[in-house]
């Protein structure tokens, strides 16, 4: 079952599947992040907010077979959360990358981010968290007709555009896509606007490209 959309996630946590408890990314988010497990999560692997969630495709899922295909399509076509696709990039599983990469990011328009192992995937939720719950205390007094919507997010061509820019890789992409909405209003924004979401340096970069 999809249960995406039904979860709500109490500020400032994430709520993980119970078949990740006791993994190496659980043990690593431990301490930066309060996680709770939960049964019945149903396709999604975390819930990072009431709109992200995020989809964990293993080196073993990847060289295994084509079962996470189906639970990627079978997500799409049942929520309307923005799904994060995190895939670990590894030695063994990097001659299956470009045809998962072209399912996720062109045939079902989600993010993708690669990791190289666990370790990286929890540093990677960690940020995406704190991005969260920035988001959610501007999101109770923002102006719900300019409110963004999180299918911008997965455009895959606006994603690869974003990452063009000096000092801005894919997490920052993420970040700046999911506060300005738009490249419009990326372009428009000033420097100040810019340090809130990447900090002082790659702020006056962006700015300056």
């Amino acid at each position: 079952p999809v249960t995406a959309g039904s979860i709500v996630v109490p500020y400032g946590h994430v709520i993980g599947n119970e078949k990740w408890r006791g993994s190496e990314i659980a043990q690593r988010l431990q301490g930066k992040v309060r996680l709770i497990f939960e049964d019945g999560l149903g396709l999604v692997d975390f819930h990072l907010s009431n709109k992200i969630c995020i989809l964990y495709i293993s080196e073993a899922d990847l060289v295994s077979g084509d079962e996470f295909k189906r639970r990627l399509v079978r997500f799409r076509n049942a929520s309307s959360l923005g799904g994060i696709v995190i895939v670990e990039k590894t030695q063994l599983s990097d001659q299956y990358f470009l045809a998962v990469q072209k399912l996720v990011v062109l045939e079902l328009g989600m993010v993708l981010l690669p990791v190289a192992n666990q370790g990286e995937a929890s540093q990677l939720i960690t940020q995406l968290v704190s991005f969260c719950v920035r988001e959610q205390s501007k999101d109770q007094n923002s102006n719900p007709f300019i409110r963004k919507q999180c299918s911008q997010l997965a455009e895959p061509s606006l994603f690869r555009t974003v990452q063009q820019i000096p000092g801005v890789g894919k997490t920052k992409a993420l970040l700046l896509l999911q506060h300005f909405g738009s490249i419009h209003r990326l372009c428009n924004a000033s420097v100040e606007e810019l340090e809130l979401v990447v900090g002082q340096t790659v702020a006056q970069q962006i700015y300056t490209f």
